[in-house]
């Protein structure tokens, strides 16, 4: 079959530069959000997120008439699907994070009235096991007149996939390119036809699988992440204790051939790794001990940071006891979750500043080189530049490894670092 036509709903982090690149291969792109703001921004040709090169290729796309947003859905011949899957609840029994697909189902729904006979439907959100599955479910009660591949098999009128995203922030347009994707067809007909979508624009191979196993591949990618930054963040808290720098020690076990321990932090933020495990242990709480303890100790991380910051300023008022707590200037470098990016979703950083602003009396100073305003969270904080920071706190507490900060130092004032550039 061929594509005249696609459209990508959810114009976020993962959907707007998956329209793009698919719009700069000189397909007709239809890009859904439902905010309003960001429609009107890619119209312009312009971009609503951080993200190295996706300006240039957005501008271009929309300026030669291939990418057009809108805030309703356009009848298509294919239909990606990148929206949120969020948690709605805590489980009262486990303590476990339910996940909530309500965006999926709210998505299938908007769809469903343009959808035709030969359609291509395919959840790219990162989602718990049966997802894709449940998607399929909500367009067949939405149409009746349409089959669909749970019930029809390869002969359905539509054909239902999950091929989930596996790009790195700030590699995004490189690694949509390059990477292998994992094709996850209800059946096989809906795997061709994915491979077919894709091949427009991927140079990696793509493999196929059935929608299941394609769904619970990109969980286990982000578990096994999350599982070996928790031994990292584990082994800084035990370093803590007995007087051993973490950062010499890694370096050191990592010149072992087989070994390669990965750096601690404040913790782990996005939503991927942060947010991923929870889908596996909630599918299974009895089964997956060891994601759920390390989803325990990297949520866990933040908290020792923050119990860090209130010792250095006990510390620094030992030393200068002429001032309070009310005069100790708190500076914290990086709300994102990670480097280089604007990205705030799941942020340990976000949760640390936070903290600091509703405990601390006087003032907090934050620095976020990737962001212009602050969230309504922080808004009664100040966002200042490096050099205001390090002039004026008292204070440092690194957050986020930014490659601006990795180029300077306060040169005074007490410094907590959670990355190791500094220290």
């Amino acid at each position: 079959m061929s594509f005249e036509r696609i459209s990508v709903i959810g114009l976020g982090y993962i959907g707007l530069p998956t329209a793009a690149m698919f719009a700069s291969k000189k397909l007709k792109v239809i890009g859904v959000d439902v905010n309003k703001s960001v429609v009107d921004t890619i119209n312009k040709g312009k971009i609503h997120i951080v993200e190295p090169d996706l300006d240039m290729i957005v501008h271009a796309a929309v300026s030669e008439g291939y990418l057009q947003a809108t805030t309703l859905p356009e009848p298509a011949d294919a239909f990606l699907i990148a929206v949120p899957t969020p948690f709605s609840s805590i489980n009262k029994e486990n303590g476990i994070p339910v996940p909530d697909l309500k965006y999926i189902e709210s998505a299938a729904k908007a769809i469903a009235p343009v959808l035709k006979k030969g359609d291509l439907i395919i959840l790219e959100s990162t989602s718990p096991v049966g997802a894709t599955e449940q998607l399929a479910e909500w367009l067949a009660l939405a149409r009746v007149d349409l089959t669909f591949p749970q019930s029809a098999g390869e002969n359905s009128d539509i054909r239902v996939a999950h091929c989930p995203e596996r790009v790195l922030p700030g590699h995004v347009v490189r690694e949509l390119v390059e990477n292998d994707r994992v094709i996850g067809g209800m059946t096989n007909r809906c795997s061709v036809a994915a491979i077919e979508l894709y091949e427009s624009f991927v140079t990696g191979e793509c493999v196929v699988t059935n929608a299941r196993t394609a769904e619970m591949a990109k969980l286990t990618e982000n578990s096994c992440r999350d599982v070996q930054i928790a031994f990292a963040n584990e082994l800084s808290i035990i370093c803590d204790k007995l007087d051993i720098d973490v950062w010499e020690l890694i370096s050191l076990a990592n010149r072992h051939p087989r070994i390669n321990i990965l750096q601690p932090g404040p913790g782990v933020g996005g939503h991927c790794i942060a947010v991923d495990p929870w889908f596996i242990v909630s599918k299974t709480p009895e089964a997956a001990k060891l994601i759920h303890t390390a989803r325990v100790v990297n949520d866990s991380k933040p908290d020792w940071v923050i119990n860090k910051v209130k010792i250095a300023v006990s510390d620094f008022l030992q030393e200068n006891p002429t001032k309070t707590s009310n005069d100790v200037v708190i500076a914290c470098y990086g709300l994102a979750f990670k480097p280089d990016i604007d990205d705030l979703r799941e942020s340990p950083s976000m949760y640390i500043a936070e903290e600091v602003a509703r405990m601390h009396n006087g003032r907090v100073l934050l620095v976020e080189p990737n962001i212009e305003t602050l969230p309504e969270s922080l808004e009664e904080q100040s966002l200042v530049s490096t050099e205001i920071a390090f002039k004026e706190a008292d204070i440092h507490l690194l957050l986020v490894d930014h490659h601006q900060l990795k180029l300077q130092k306060p040169s005074q004032g007490v410094i907590v670092d959670t990355k190791g550039i500094w220290s």
